[in-house]
Protein backbone atom coordinates (compact mmCIF):
# COMPACT_ATOMS: atom_id res chain seq x y z
CA UNK A 1 0.00 0.00 0.00
CA UNK A 2 1.44 3.34 -1.06
CA UNK A 3 1.24 6.17 1.47
CA UNK A 4 0.25 9.59 0.24
CA UNK A 5 2.84 12.29 0.93
CA UNK A 6 1.64 14.78 3.51
CA UNK A 7 2.03 18.46 2.67
CA UNK A 8 4.46 20.33 4.88
CA UNK A 9 2.82 23.09 6.93
CA UNK A 10 3.54 26.54 5.49
CA UNK A 11 4.61 29.57 7.50
CA UNK A 12 2.68 32.62 6.27
CA UNK A 13 5.31 34.95 7.74
CA UNK A 14 8.20 33.44 5.76
CA UNK A 15 9.21 34.22 2.20
CA UNK A 16 12.03 32.49 0.34
CA UNK A 17 13.67 34.38 -2.52
CA UNK A 18 15.67 32.38 -5.06
CA UNK A 19 17.70 35.05 -6.89
CA UNK A 20 21.30 35.04 -8.11
CA UNK A 21 21.68 38.75 -8.91
CA UNK A 22 23.01 40.65 -5.86
CA UNK A 23 21.41 43.95 -6.97
CA UNK A 24 18.00 42.31 -7.37
CA UNK A 25 18.42 40.53 -4.02
CA UNK A 26 19.15 43.84 -2.30
CA UNK A 27 16.22 45.53 -4.03
CA UNK A 28 13.83 42.72 -3.06
CA UNK A 29 15.02 42.79 0.53
CA UNK A 30 14.67 46.59 0.74
CA UNK A 31 11.26 46.62 -0.95
CA UNK A 32 9.80 43.89 1.27
CA UNK A 33 11.22 45.52 4.39
CA UNK A 34 9.43 48.74 3.41
CA UNK A 35 6.09 47.22 2.44
CA UNK A 36 5.85 44.11 4.65
CA UNK A 37 8.21 44.48 7.64
CA UNK A 38 6.45 41.59 9.42
CA UNK A 39 7.73 39.06 6.88
CA UNK A 40 10.81 36.98 7.56
CA UNK A 41 12.65 36.83 4.27
CA UNK A 42 15.40 34.36 3.46
CA UNK A 43 17.51 34.29 0.33
CA UNK A 44 19.40 31.75 -1.72
CA UNK A 45 21.37 32.49 -4.86
CA UNK A 46 20.79 29.11 -6.52
CA UNK A 47 18.26 26.35 -6.88
CA UNK A 48 20.68 23.48 -6.32
CA UNK A 49 19.38 21.31 -3.49
CA UNK A 50 16.46 23.62 -2.73
CA UNK A 51 13.77 20.93 -2.76
CA UNK A 52 15.80 18.67 -0.45
CA UNK A 53 16.41 21.60 1.88
CA UNK A 54 12.68 22.34 2.07
CA UNK A 55 11.77 18.68 2.53
CA UNK A 56 14.12 18.58 5.49
CA UNK A 57 12.10 21.21 7.32
CA UNK A 58 9.03 20.70 9.47
CA UNK A 59 7.57 23.96 8.16
CA UNK A 60 8.23 25.62 4.81
CA UNK A 61 7.94 29.22 3.60
CA UNK A 62 4.45 30.10 2.46
CA UNK A 63 5.77 32.00 -0.55
CA UNK A 64 8.72 31.54 -2.88
CA UNK A 65 9.85 34.23 -5.32
CA UNK A 66 11.75 32.38 -8.04
CA UNK A 67 14.06 33.87 -10.64
CA UNK A 68 14.25 31.89 -13.88
CA UNK A 69 17.68 32.75 -15.24
CA UNK A 70 20.26 31.42 -12.81
CA UNK A 71 23.54 29.60 -13.26
CA UNK A 72 23.46 25.87 -12.60
CA UNK A 73 19.92 24.67 -12.02
CA UNK A 74 17.50 26.97 -13.84
CA UNK A 75 14.37 28.41 -12.32
CA UNK A 76 12.36 26.21 -14.68
CA UNK A 77 14.01 23.09 -13.26
CA UNK A 78 13.47 24.34 -9.69
CA UNK A 79 9.79 24.98 -10.42
CA UNK A 80 9.37 21.50 -11.91
CA UNK A 81 11.11 19.95 -8.88
CA UNK A 82 8.95 21.89 -6.43
CA UNK A 83 5.73 20.92 -8.19
CA UNK A 84 6.79 17.27 -8.46
CA UNK A 85 6.71 16.96 -4.67
CA UNK A 86 3.25 16.68 -3.11
CA UNK A 87 4.77 17.64 0.25
CA UNK A 88 5.35 21.15 -1.17
CA UNK A 89 1.98 21.57 -2.91
CA UNK A 90 0.80 24.30 -0.53
CA UNK A 91 3.79 26.57 -1.16
CA UNK A 92 2.92 29.49 -3.42
CA UNK A 93 5.52 29.98 -6.16
CA UNK A 94 5.74 33.36 -7.87
CA UNK A 95 8.11 33.51 -10.82
CA UNK A 96 9.79 36.91 -10.55
CA UNK A 97 11.89 37.49 -13.64
CA UNK A 98 13.01 39.94 -16.30
CA UNK A 99 11.59 37.86 -19.15
CA UNK A 100 8.35 38.98 -20.78
CA UNK A 101 8.31 36.35 -23.54
CA UNK A 102 4.78 34.94 -23.86
CA UNK A 103 6.13 31.39 -24.32
CA UNK A 104 8.09 31.77 -21.07
CA UNK A 105 4.98 32.91 -19.21
CA UNK A 106 2.92 30.04 -20.63
CA UNK A 107 5.55 27.43 -19.79
CA UNK A 108 5.80 28.63 -16.19
CA UNK A 109 2.04 28.46 -15.66
CA UNK A 110 1.97 25.03 -17.32
CA UNK A 111 4.71 23.88 -14.91
CA UNK A 112 2.68 24.99 -11.89
CA UNK A 113 3.66 28.58 -11.11
CA UNK A 114 0.99 30.38 -9.11
CA UNK A 115 1.91 33.73 -10.62
CA UNK A 116 4.35 35.28 -13.09
CA UNK A 117 5.61 38.77 -12.33
CA UNK A 118 7.93 40.92 -14.43
CA UNK A 119 10.80 42.68 -12.59
CA UNK A 120 10.62 46.39 -13.36
CA UNK A 121 13.87 48.37 -13.51
CA UNK A 122 12.50 51.41 -11.63
CA UNK A 123 12.68 50.78 -7.85
CA UNK A 124 9.36 52.46 -7.01
CA UNK A 125 7.57 50.28 -9.54
CA UNK A 126 9.61 47.26 -8.42
CA UNK A 127 8.42 47.82 -4.83
CA UNK A 128 4.82 48.29 -5.96
CA UNK A 129 4.86 45.07 -8.00
CA UNK A 130 6.34 43.08 -5.12
CA UNK A 131 3.83 44.60 -2.68
CA UNK A 132 0.97 43.62 -4.99
CA UNK A 133 2.23 40.04 -5.28
CA UNK A 134 2.61 39.64 -1.50
CA UNK A 135 -0.73 41.32 -0.79
CA UNK A 136 -2.47 39.01 -3.25
CA UNK A 137 -0.79 35.96 -1.71
CA UNK A 138 -1.77 37.02 1.82
CA UNK A 139 -5.38 37.73 0.82
CA UNK A 140 -5.82 34.61 -1.32
CA UNK A 141 -6.25 32.35 1.67
CA UNK A 142 -3.15 30.29 0.89
CA UNK A 143 -1.48 31.51 4.07
CA UNK A 144 -2.92 28.94 6.40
Amino acid sequence: MKREAVARPTDPTRVLVVEDNPEDTEAIERALRQTHPELRTEFTSHGDGLVDLLLGRDEVPGLIFLDLNMPGVSGHAVLASLRARPELRDVTVVVFTSSTAPAEVDSCYAAGADSYVYKPVNFALFRTVLKGAVDYWQQSGRTS
